[in-house]
């Protein structure tokens, strides 16, 4: 990719030691956590409360896990879904099946029994790697075509049926070595990471190894800043089965030989005790995360100073966030932008530059960017023009997996077309203005409103509905649901409620119901959310 700051206003603000391009390593994933081990087998990868283990034992779990899902038959491109939170068997099962030559797809552990019946039909995995508390979810699926149900053990007491067993037991008898299986870096996908796309329909962003493995090494290149192995503790709490967790916390920091500190959810009080007794150095949140830190009640007693840097994604982050956060605490915070078909990291601010408040910053090595017409996507615009951002870059997916319509949709002429609207100021800085998919960010989750309100129209009480996302001081958005009952039925708030909370995860249920004789509709008879929008007032 030529370097143009002519085309590229944004690369005058590389820090001299930030590069524009690469020269990428082209390996599989999981030599992320094979070089740190063998170059660094003793220094501390994994602290999940009481139980830590070293690089070495990271790695000979990791090889164990692979050794197991080959005798359980896994093939070269089979899938494992993974439903877990936080905790070391995650990451023991996400390079496992990488070095077994299987595709991780990811599983918000959230996810109803609804939910995860269309993940595991849609992805075609026949093993799931799933936490003990979560193991009703599974018992209560149906017509789904699993074939091994490996249970991780959080809990410790909860009884299994026949179908499952323990992951724990099975490692710990194998002696089996991992099989050898050639990996294509460049063409094989080593997750599905699950998305709304362009349309609001889930689906999967095929992300290949090298898409992963060029992501980190921008990431690393982005940010050198960070120390040698071994000097920095990573604050986990971003959830791994998301691409932000995922690359930015556990690739990124087993890449750069540094401790993860895993925590299952955020919990304020928990995550402030995990603070004061381990002190990280690195803090990867979302807006609400930070939010919450800087009202917590003396939380300079728990050591927040310990945290030198922070990347915020997700949802915008207000100025008043990252002042109140850098003048209490001294450590500094930078947003970014990026998506689950992108790695998912595009843009950000290097902390070697000073802020820049509203926007995302500008894109990392080797990353290219525009903001094009909307209706066409082929004329590019000039500087301070809305319109919608695309992307082309080694980070960009392969593809939606088995949504050929879908991926011509995203992928044309070499970019990726996000979805999203922004700006590109004169200096290079690119703004989110909003979204062309109408995704709800709400805490940080993803939230379609296409899922919300199928469930809604199942209520014999719903005749219409539309679901938005209005703004909330504290969660960015929250979820509003629009009604019209049917003629002479009667429904409540807390009904509806009930309804949803049986078949969504509890982030996907509206918090606010707003009833009405009827909803805007264009000609074609098409509900304008927006018009919904507009008589909704800016904060709430």
């Amino acid at each position: 990719m030529a370097a143009s700051t002519s085309s590229r206003p944004w690369l005058r603000h590389y820090p001299a030691d930030v590069p524009a391009t690469i020269d990428y390593r082209v390996a599989p994933l999981y030599s992320v956590l094979a070089d740190t081990a063998a170059a660094h087998p003793d220094l501390p990868a994994l602290r999940f409360y009481s139980l830590r283990l070293t690089y070495a034992q990271l790695w000979a779990q990791a090889q164990r896990c692979a050794a197991v899902l080959a005798e359980l038959g896994l093939q070269k491109g089979d899938r494992v879904a993974l439903m877990l939170p936080n905790c070391p068997q995650y990451v023991i099962a996400y390079f496992g099946t990488l070095l077994a030559g299987g595709i991780v797809a990811q599983v918000n552990p959230l996810y109803t029994p609804r939910e995860l019946e269309y993940l595991l039909n849609d992805s075609g995995a026949e093993t799931i790697v799933v936490a003990d508390v979560l193991y009703p979810v599974i018992q209560a699926t149906r017509n789904v075509k699993l074939k091994h149900v490996l249970v991780a053990t959080i809990k410790g007491d909860i009884a299994l049926g026949p179908e499952a067993q323990r992951i724990e037991e099975l490692l710990a008898r194998t002696t089996a070595a991992p099989p050898r299986i050639s990996i294509d870096p460049r063409e094989d996908v080593a997750a599905l990471q699950y998305t709304g796309g362009t349309t609001g329909v889930s689906k999967a962003a095929m992300l290949t190894h090298f898409n992963l493995l060029a992501n980190v090494q921008q990431i690393r290149a982005w940010n050198p800043v960070g120390g040698p192995p071994g000097s920095e503790r990573i604050l986990t709490v971003i959830p791994l089965f998301h691409a932000y967790g995922m690359t930015v916390c556990m690739n990124y920091g087993l890449a750069s030989g540094y401790e993860l500190i895993l925590l299952p959810r955020f919990d304020l009080k928990e995550v402030m005790e995990t603070i004061k007794a381990t002190q990280p150095t690195v803090f990867p949140g979302v807006p609400t995360m930070y939010v919450a830190v800087n009202n917590f009640p003396d939380a300079e007693a728990y050591g927040v100073s310990s945290i030198k840097y922070c990347n915020s994604g997700a949802a915008p982050l207000p100025l008043e966030v990252i002042q109140g956060f850098e003048q209490r605490f001294g450590g500094r915070i930078r947003e970014g932008y990026g998506l689950s078909e992108t790695s998912p990291f595009s843009h950000g601010q290097p902390f070697m530059v000073p802020p820049r408040p509203g926007t995302v910053g500008f894109p990392c090595a080797d990353t290219d960017c525009e903001i094009v017409d909307v209706e066409t996507g082929t004329t590019v615009l000039p500087a301070g023009e809305v319109g919608e951002i695309r992307i082309r870059g080694p980070q960009v997916m392969k593809g939606y997996w088995n949504r050929p319509d879908e991926t011509a949709i995203a992928l044309r002429d070499g970019w990726l077309y996000t979805g999203d609207l922004g700006t590109l100021d004169k200096d290079g800085y690119f703004s989110i203005v909003d979204r062309k998919k109408d995704m709800i960010i709400a805490s940080g989750y993803n939230v379609y409103p296409r899922d919300v309100e199928e469930v809604l129209y199942e209520h014999p009480a719903v005749l219409e509905c539309c679901v938005a996302g209005v703004a909330d001081a504290y969660r960015g958005e929250t979820i509003k649901a629009f009604i019209v009952k049917r003629p002479g039925a009667a429904v409540t708030n807390e009904q509806l409620d009930a309804f949803c909370r049986e078949r969504l995860a509890a982030f996907k249920v509206p918090r606010l119901y707003e009833f009405r004789d009827a909803l805007p509709k264009s000609a074609v008879g098409k509900v304008l959310r927006r018009e919904l929008l507009a008589a909704e007032p800016k904060t709430s």
